[in-house]
């Protein structure tokens, strides 16, 4: 637990200035909020101050990883799922969310508690209604799709020029798997 309490704090004191997106809000979902058990993998939501269209579903704003490498978050056992303050933190993968910190309001301290004592779920946020959550997941779908596009014209620009690939290809890839995860959702709540 030490290091989810560990990455509130840090959150907190990351400059303003330092990167081309502030991070407003830490979430943690999944396993670490059901019955207490030991996790090999902490998942958290990073809701940015980005737009929409600049984080969707399953990839990484651009300064990401640098980000991750300033909060230590790339060197501890978390699995990170980038947000967008401009759309809800939940969806399919994302369930029932608790908040942990938020730049308004600093570390929720009750949060961490619940999930260090196990009782995760007092601090969850509601279920969404199957509508709900059909409307979400094809509301991300959309996202995806357009970012689909963008990063594979920008993949086909880049292909047969000079310097490195890797940043083009590694995008295109996660943007791929973000439409893919969300387009199987969407089957599967119709």
């Amino acid at each position: 637990m030490h290091h989810l309490a560990e990455l509130a704090e840090k959150c907190g004191d990351v400059p303003a200035s330092f990167f081309r997106f502030q991070v407003v809000e830490l979430w943690v979902f999944g396993d670490l909020l059901d019955v207490p058990r030991d996790v090999d993998v902490i998942e958290v939501a990073l809701v940015t101050d980005l737009p929409v269209d600049e984080v969707p579903w399953m990839t990484e704003p651009v300064g990401a990883e640098h980000w991750a490498n300033s909060t230590r978050l790339s060197r501890n056992p978390f699995d990170a799922r980038w947000r967008s303050k401009d759309a809800p933190v939940w969806n399919h993968r994302v369930e029932r969310p608790a908040l942990l910190w938020s730049a308004a309001d600093g570390i929720n301290e009750e949060a961490l508690v619940a999930v260090n004592d196990g009782t995760g779920e007092l601090v969850r946020t509601p279920a969404p209604t199957q509508d709900e959550l059909r409307e979400r997941i094809a509301d991300e779908l959309d996202v995806s799709l357009r970012a689909l596009r963008r990063v594979n014209q920008e993949y086909t620009d880049r292909r047969w020029s000079p310097g490195k690939l890797t940043p083009h290809s590694d995008a295109l890839w996660r943007t791929t798997t973000g439409y893919l995860d969300l387009l199987d959702a969407l089957n599967r709540h119709s």
